[in-house]
């Protein structure tokens, strides 16, 4: 028997015995992907949010609506009196490094650096097609930039970018009440008709309507 044949059968007794491992690493890799992260986070956002008074707060998650380019996914969207919170959730840990009008800011975790679109960015796309929905003035919409708790920010940033633990204590100081509760209701109503239906098929036509923006 030729060394090459030693190998080839000395490889298939170790893929015999240790098959099962496969499964893991590939489930392992699929917990660490941006999706799953990215909904872990907003799953967090969704816990600290629904301490919120159900009275004084209508709390609206993962939100797909129309726009003349495609489609604009919010994470979370909160209406209330006091206005309306548009919250973009990062779920990255480690250092993060940014400014206000920077187009990209960095992860870095000892020394891989990741860099992502500014979430304030990000946000005010959000805020701007839900404006020209509501047709309100932009003053009434407070934008809110949620990171995972184990992150650590080491650069200066805005006060609306805040700890996921913090969310509560941060809406809850907004004491202005901008809106009646008439115009709450429409609100809420507006949102609810104009959203797309939640689901595999919405979220996979969001993925490709980002596909094309970048092409």
């Amino acid at each position: 028997m030729d060394l090459l044949s030693v190998l080839f059968n000395s490889a298939w007794q170790i893929l015999i015995h240790f098959w099962w491992l496969f499964p893991i690493i590939m489930f392992l890799g699929f917990l660490q992907s941006p999706y799953i992260k990215g909904k872990v986070g907003e799953r967090r956002v969704k816990s600290v949010s629904s301490r919120l008074d159900p009275n004084q707060y209508t709390i609206f998650h993962d939100v797909t609506l129309p726009t003349t380019n495609g489609t604009t996914q919010i994470d979370h969207i909160i209406i209330s009196r006091q206005g309306i919170f548009v919250i973009e959730t990062k779920n990255y840990s480690g250092w993060i490094f940014g400014s206000e009008k920077s187009r990209f800011w960095t992860q870095v975790i000892y020394k891989a650096k990741n860099k992502f679109q500014n979430p304030l960015l990000q946000n005010y796309k959000h805020i701007k097609t839900l404006q020209k929905l509501l047709q309100l003035p932009i003053h009434y919409f407070h934008s809110v930039i949620v990171f995972a708790d184990d992150s650590k920010f080491k650069t200066q940033l805005p006060a609306n970018i805040i700890k996921d633990y913090q969310l509560k204590n941060y809406i809850s100081r907004f004491e202005e009440n901008l809106l009646d509760a008439q115009q709450v209701i429409d609100i809420r109503c507006k949102v609810e008709d104009n959203r797309l239906q939640q689901g595999f098929r919405t979220n996979q036509a969001h993925i490709q309507n980002l596909s094309k923006d970048k092409h």
